[in-house]
């Protein structure tokens, strides 16, 4: 029975209670007359008048199953199994074939059995763990010899949105110092990337061993009940690469203890720092002040201990093992082709690329957080990694030069909907698309905005912002005349100001380099003026089309 049928049914009881009650007290009414008018047993009026809520009703007794004869059996098969080896433990059919064929069992279901076996095994499993409790044996460390890894969930406003993100703890044991890395993902790119801070961070690598989790970034398989395990190739070369030893502690809660300080260091740290919530525009801006705190916390001290974490720290980097000269790729390779909306698609998410390179083959490197797409050797596309599939993430400037050609394909575009959100299209450009539009055309005023838009590569955006609205201000609707304005705005230069008058050295819009102010004099061909004296006199041309006669007779009326 559903519990909202259960609840439907006390609730009509309760009611009948209340009617029984008010009745009694109102009108007067026997126990007979109540039961004859409401329908229901003497007994039933007795208990509404005795007691306001009803009684629970009793729950009939269990009828004896027929699997109850076979209990003890079964029972007995399945602690036997507690001591055996993982894969030569019973099954349910293997248990079903045995009663039948020594305990002489016949009419008993096989589901009942698996029912009763899939309850029971717990029962017994938690009873042997209660009978035999584990021992702990405290621990000493040796500087420069262990540490621990673990990952952590937390949560952060990140640009506005509350966002589920992964803290990245490498722990040295014997000091305590512990590096963090905050990252959307607790994937192998996430793994390798934190051990590479962490190892850059401390300016070493543990030479005993670093005791993990069995997590997928590193491990493929757990075999059975022993400590091997089958790893994961990239992380097998990577571990080889910076001279890491691994020790993988037993699964689930087991084996939490086995890396206990790992543990405390990850709530420490979140309880800490992470409350409340933080607000941060960026991931980057997040693991900078990750950064900080890693820092400051090397002046606290760990529970009893006479010296700082900092303190300790300085004993331990002596002993710690180089790193390697060269830095191991983190990043995971993949070869897509662009396809014919000049989008790559990596682990079911889409990125855009610039035009030109549709239907080729690239490299792309796909890191925690970003991704790097790469056309042979140079670099043609970096975007911010999306990690729900079927998400897409355009840039605007990689179709511009399509755009050209199809200027009535940007008023719909997704990437022109996404810059918007992004705040790169500002409503500028669209105030000054809008009166080229009305001033040209459509087709020929879009145009024009796609050729600014490609002022973007040379120039800082604040400065073609500003160049647009100049633009908007003197009615100037021509590409070329947002150029000259945006070129003004990166030297500093206003409306009033001569280019020789403006300070070179330090721009005043921004950072990024502008074209040098010429100061050089307008040209001049004045040092040539000695050639005219020099040459004769030209002797007075023909007119076309005259012959000598007519040519002697206008020099005759000259004179």
């Amino acid at each position: 029975m559903g519990a909202s049928v259960v609840d439907r049914s006390v609730r009509k009881r309760a009611e009948l209670f209340a009617a029984i009650r008010r009745d009694a007290r109102s009108q007067d009414l026997s126990i007979r007359a109540l039961a004859e008018k409401y329908g229901v047993h003497r007994r039933t009026i007795r208990d509404a008048l005795e007691s306001i809520e009803p009684p629970e009703r009793k729950k009939p007794p269990k009828r004896k199953r027929k699997l109850e004869p076979f209990t003890g059996a079964i029972d007995e098969i399945l602690k036997a199994d507690l001591e055996a080896p993982a894969k030569q433990r019973h099954t349910v059919r293997r248990l079903h074939e045995r009663l039948m064929d020594e305990w002489g069992m016949s009419d008993v279901a096989y589901t009942t059995l698996a029912e009763y076996v899939s309850e029971r095994r717990k029962e017994l499993e938690q009873e042997a763990r209660a009978r035999a409790p584990e021992a702990f044996i405290r621990q000493s460390h040796r500087p420069g010899v262990g540490a621990e890894v673990d990952f952590g969930e937390i949560w952060v406003d990140l640009a506005g949105v509350r966002t589920k993100c992964f803290l990245f703890s490498f722990r040295l044991s014997f000091s305590g110092k512990a590096v963090h890395r905050i990252s959307l993902s607790c994937g192998q790119e996430a793994f390798f990337e934190g051990h590479v801070h962490a190892l850059k961070t401390i300016g070493g690598v543990p030479t005993g061993q670093v005791r993990y989790d069995n997590l997928r970034a590193a491990v493929h398989q757990v075999v059975g009940l022993s400590r091997s395990r089958i790893e994961n190739d990239r992380w097998t070369a990577f571990r080889v690469h910076y001279g890491i030893d691994a020790f993988y502690c037993r699964p689930g809660l087991e084996g939490a203890h086995e890396k206990g300080g790992v543990e405390g260091d990850i709530g420490w740290f979140r309880r800490n720092h992470f409350v409340p919530v933080p607000v941060v525009a960026d991931l980057d801006e997040l693991n900078a002040a990750v950064e900080r705190w890693d820092a400051e916390d090397e002046t606290r001290r760990i529970g009893a201990r006479a010296q700082t974490v900092g303190q300790y720290f300085e004993v331990e980097k002596m002993h710690l093992a180089p790193l390697p000269e060269e830095d191991f790729e983190v990043g995971r390779l993949f070869c897509p082709r662009v396809d014919r909306f000049s989008q790559v698609t990596v682990r079911q998410v889409k990125y855009s690329v610039p035009v030109r390179y549709i239907g080729r083959k690239v490299r792309v490197l796909l890191y925690a957080s970003h991704l790097v797409v790469f056309e042979g050797r140079t670099e043609i596309a970096r975007h911010r990694r999306l990690l729900r599939r079927g998400e897409e993430q355009l840039k605007l400037d990689h179709y511009l030069e399509a755009l050209l050609i199809k200027p009535g394909a940007l008023p719909g575009a997704t990437a022109l909907d996404q810059a918007r959100a992004a705040g790169k299209f500002t409503p500028v450009h669209d105030r000054w698309w809008q009166l080229a539009g009305r001033a040209h055309g459509q087709a020929a005023g879009t145009r024009e905005l796609i050729r600014i838009l490609l002022l973007h590569r040379s120039l800082a955006h604040e400065h073609v912002v500003a160049g647009l609205a100049a633009a908007i201000g003197s009615g100037a609707l021509t590409s070329d005349a947002v150029a000259v304005l945006a070129r003004r705005a990166a030297q500093g230069l206003s409306d009033n100001d001569s280019p020789g008058e403006t300070d070179t050295a330090s721009p005043a819009w921004g950072e990024r380099p502008c074209l040098p102010i010429d100061t050089r004099p307008p040209p001049s061909v004045a040092a040539y003026d000695w050639l005219l004296k020099r040459l004769p006199t030209p002797p007075s041309p023909h007119h076309e089309g005259e012959s000598d006669h007519d040519q002697q007779t206008h020099d005759a009326r000259d004179d």
